[in-house]
This record gives structure tokens, C-alpha cells and sequence, in this order.
């Protein structure tokens, strides 16, 4: 054979082989390379990634340290905070109520719960069951997360039912999506009132044992001592530190929004469950809900605009009971992220294919990055996509909004250092201010400068320090996430303050830190 054309026969054999690996099937071990990759480049300590298809678990590993200073490693069995993935397993409890005939999704609140109050007449008689789960209710992005964001708070599930007639809504009911935490705390409610035990005990009984998770928890507090728990961290500050673990206080609240710690080994089971149809056990002989069931959680109840992507040609989005709905090149996608301080997580499941993947992390910032590169690599490995460098891409887009973040919070304080100088007339700020849900903030002085502080949720406190005209800017001594806030003061013909408004400092500050819904009005 002539040797120039033995080179082109070779050529085109090995071009053929790189087309063919391009759109192949991820292996374990390519896994491996792909977080271990990703953990250096978004600086995150430790994370966990499980993969199943076709009813088995075809990958479940630990990469990095659960905790910087300690440089345990993380394994398949590690628990995370999964935070809002957990909402899926409140709808999933709720589920097993209702094939038990002991509520109806369309059952009204008040009828389980009488002092449940929403803003209007007309909401609180026709809020449903289903209501509470799908981020329609007609208020606003994160409202009220403040009773329980920071931890810390004294605000009970007392609290939570009858707050809600003090918010002020931003669309009408039943038309928009603003995700919402603390209707999840009323479901919560719902499944303590009907069945007798608390959402943790029903989750744990009901969820976790049939499924033989037994490394999942429905509260950081109800894991024993000397667990094999991941530690939060976050570089917020601009150096890695970790973090103490948020606590949900079930004493007050619940933790149905967002309370579980859960591993990813534990989280195949649950993964494997739904792509099942509520089945389980080696022969899936057994039902934990009903497909029926199945298909209510996983139906659009709250449409939302599709993202037209011409990579995954998607035609439809929304939110199910639970989980996020949209569709990649035909297929089904259903998916939930989650988010507590230092602690990141996403589940993703394509029915059709008989996949699912979830990833867990314990660093801020890093951690969202690094759950989007790994999931979508994944994911589109298995749709037969090329590689399309998803962590470089999306590193670009964490280091460009952090780059904007980080400038226009450098002008604000810059702005404040340059007016230190400037008298303030502190007696016309000092005094106690209210609002109907959050209770009373106190301005008062401290070393000479003027702090501010809330009764009931004391991670709330810091000095206010001048900004321009009649705002100041708060640096709370929480620090835990982005948070710092303003607080703009009005002042009567006499100069004196008679009301705070606030808002977040940072384009980059978490939603639940909602202090746009404060009213403060002056009482003493």
C-alpha cells in the first residue's frame, strides 16, 4: 500500500475515534478527572457527585476535605446541607397523605390550620394545599426569609402563619413565580397537623427509613456527634474560612424548606425512587407513592418563560411540586438547586434517559459553579453532546458577576470611608423602629458611633456608618454571606428620623436577606 495513503486511511481512523469520544458516554473515572478539575479551579474544599442510570448507581464518590483545617476526606457517605433540595421531600411526605386519603392538594390551609392569614380575604379562603408549593401566592422574591435568615432568630411557625397578612404583594395570585421559603414552613404545618408527627419525624420515618438512607437527617441537629458531616466554608471575605453550620431551629419552625443533611450514596436511593415512580426495594416491590402521584409533583403548576436554547432545544419551563420542569433536546429535565451558607447542591433527573445526577459542595461562592459545571457535563454526555467546556465557561461568568459585585461594593464604602469625617447629629437617629413582621431594630451608640440591632434575630447588628444624605451603610457582625445593608432614613419638619427603609448593599446579596420588606416606623 502506498505509505501517504496508509497516513490519510490512519488519519481519518483517528479522527473518526476523537468524533466518536467527543459525544461518548462519561466514564467514573472521566468523573473524577472532571470534579477534581473543578474543584481546584472554583476553589471549592470539598463536594460529592453521584450518578445513576438505568436503575443503577454508576458512580458515587467524595473529592477534597470536608473541613480546611481538620483535611478529612470527603466520601460517598459525607453529609452535606442539601438546603431547598429538601422541598422535594416535603411535596414527596404531603404525596403519601394524599394517596392516603387524608388530604387533597386542593385542600384549603385554613381548614388544617384556622389562624393562617394571608394579605387579603380572598387569598386566605382559596389558598391551597398546592398553593404553598408552587412560588404563586402573589408576593414578592424571598419574602419573610428574614425571620429565619440569618439562624439564629427567636420567630416561631406561630409567627410564620400569620405574618404573611403584613407582606405586600407584587403580582396577583396565581400568576407569577417569585420563589418563596416560608410557605414551604406552612406545609411543614400541614404535615404536622394531619398526621400527628412533625415534619422531621415523618421525613425521617416515612422517607429516609424505607429507603435505607441512613445517613440523612432532617436537621443538623438530629445528626450524633462525631457524624461524618461536611463543614461549610466561604471566601467571601477574600480568604477561605469555614463556617459555622446554619441551624434550622425545628424547636421554633421546621425545617421543610430546607433542613436536611443528607449524602449522595443516600441521595441514589431517592434519585432512584422517582425515576421509578415511587417505587423501591431490590425487586421494586414496594411503593412509597403512587405514580399518580409522581405525575402531579412532576406537572408544570407555575409556568415560567422557557430559556430558548438553541443547544438543548427547549420549549417549555416551570415549576412542579418541588422541582424545577423544563425539557433538553425532547427529553424531560426535572431539577432543584440548593443553597445555605457555604453549602451548595443540585439534584438533576431526566426521566427518559433513566438518569439522575446530584452533586454536593461546602464552600459559598465556588460551590454553585462547580455543581452547574459537573451536572451539565454530565448531563450532555449522556444527550450525546459534544464537549462543550462548561467550567471554563462558567468560571468566567462566577468571576465576572463577583468582579461586578465586589466593584460596586468597593464605591459604597469608599464612598463611606471618604465622609468619616462628617458631623452627625446621632440624637436625631437614636430610638426604637418596628415593623408588623419583624418586630422592633434599635438604633443606639456604641463606642461613638451609631449601631443598629434587632430584638429577635441578634446576628443582626452593626455599626452605621455615613453614606450620603439621610442613608448610612450597615456592616453587620454577621458575616457569614454577603449581607451588608442600607438604611435610609425619613426625618419629620424637626429633623428628627421616624422611619428606616432598607436595602441590600451588594447586586450579589442572597434574596433571602429581604430587607426591602421592612417598614420600620419609629415608636419610642
Amino acid at each position: 500500500m502506498n505509505p501517504k495513503k496508509s497516513v490519510a486511511i490512519l488519519i481519518l481512523i483517528l479522527a473518526a475515534v476523537f468524533h466518536a469520544s467527543a459525544y461518548s458516554q462519561i466514564t467514573s473515572r472521566e468523573i473524577d478527572l472532571l470534579a477534581q478539575d473543578s474543584l481546584n479551579k472554583f476553589g471549592v474544599v470539598g463536594a460529592a457527585v453521584a450518578v445513576v442510570k438505568d436503575g443503577k448507581v454508576v458512580h458515587a464518590q467524595g473529592y477534597g476535605v470536608k473541613a480546611i483545617q481538620e483535611k478529612s476526606k470527603v466520601n460517598k457517605n459525607t453529609q452535606f446541607a442539601i438546603a431547598s433540595n429538601s422541598k422535594a421531600f416535603t411535596t414527596a411526605a404531603l404525596a403519601i397523605l394524599v394517596d392516603e386519603g387524608k388530604l387533597t392538594w386542593q385542600d384549603r390551609v385554613k381548614d388544617h390550620i384556622p389562624e393562617f392569614k394571608m394579605y387579603n380575604s380572598y387569598v386566605t379562603e382559596n389558598f391551597n394545599i398546592e398553593d404553598l408549593l408552587t412560588h404563586r401566592s402573589g408576593l414578592g422574591l424571598g419574602v419573610g426569609d428574614l425571620m429565619f435568615f440569618p439562624d439564629g432568630s427567636d420567630f416561631s411557625i406561630k409567627d410564620v402563619l400569620v405574618n404573611f397578612q403584613y407582606f405586600k404583594p407584587k403580582s396577583a395570585f396565581r400568576t407569577k413565580f417569585d420563589y418563596d421559603n416560608l410557605l414551604y414552613f406552612v406545609a411543614g404545618e400541614i404535615i404536622k397537623r394531619v398526621s400527628g408527627k412533625s415534619w422531621e419525624e415523618f421525613v425521617e420515618e416515612r422517607i429516609f427509613l424505607p429507603l435505607s438512607m441512613k445517613d440523612s437527617f432532617s436537621g443538623f441537629k438530629r445528626i450524633p456527634k462525631g457524624g461524618n458531616v461536611a463543614t461549610p466554608h466561604s471566601d467571601e471575605s477574600g480568604r477561605l474560612v469555614a463556617l459555622p453550620h446554619f441551624v434550622m431551629n425545628a424547636d421554633n419552625i421546621n425545617g421543610a424548606a430546607g433542613g436536611i443533611y443528607s449524602s449522595v450514596d443516600d441521595l441514589c436511593h431517592w434519585m432512584l425512587l422517582h425515576l421509578n415512580r415511587g417505587k423501591y426495594g431490590k425487586a421494586l416491590d414496594r411503593q412509597l407513592f403512587s405514580s399518580t402521584r409522581q405525575r402531579e409533583m412532576w406537572s408544570i403548576h407555575t409556568p415560567l418563560p422557557a430559556n430558548r436554547n438553541p443547544r438543548y432545544k427547549s420549549h417549555f419551563r416551570g415549576y412542579g411540586l418541588g422541582w424545577g420542569l423544563d425539557d433538553v433536546l425532547g427529553n424531560m429535565s426535572v431539577f432543584h438547586t440548593g443553597g445555605l451558607p457555604g453549602m451548595l447542591s443540585k439534584t438533576i433527573l431526566i426521566p427518559d434517559l433513566e438518569l439522575g445526577v446530584v452533586v454536593l459542595t461546602n464552600t459559598s461562592n465556588g460551590g454553585g459553579g462547580f455543581f452547574e459545571a459537573v451536572t451539565r457535563t454530565i448531563v450532555d454526555s449522556y444527550l450525546g453532546l459534544e464537549d462543550f467546556g462548561w467550567s471554563e465557561k462558567i468560571l468566567a461568568r462566577v468571576r465576572a458577576r463577583r468582579k461586578r459585585g465586589d466593584a460596586f461594593t468597593m464605591k459604597v464604602w469608599k464612598t463611606v470611608e471618604a465622609a468619616k469625617e462628617k458631623k452627625i447629629d446621632s440624637k436625631s437617629y437614636i430610638g426604637v423602629y418596628r415593623d408588623p413582621w419583624f418586630g422592633k431594630m434599635e438604633v443606639f451608640t456604641k463606642d461613638h458611633a451609631l449601631w443598629i440591632r434587632s430584638y429577635r434575630s441578634p446576628k443582626l447588628n452593626g455599626p452605621l456608618r455615613f453614606y450620603k444624605a439621610n442613608a448610612f451603610a450597615v456592616k453587620w457582625e454577621y458575616q457569614d454571606m454577603i449581607a451588608d445593608a442600607f438604611a435610609i432614613f425619613s426625618l419629620d419638619e424637626e429633623g428628627v428620623a421616624q422611619q428606616i427603609k432598607m436595602k441590600g448593599i451588594s447586586p450579589n446579596i442572597d434574596f433571602s436577606f429581604d430587607f426591602q420588606d421592612l417598614d420600620l416606623q419609629r415608636v419610642q
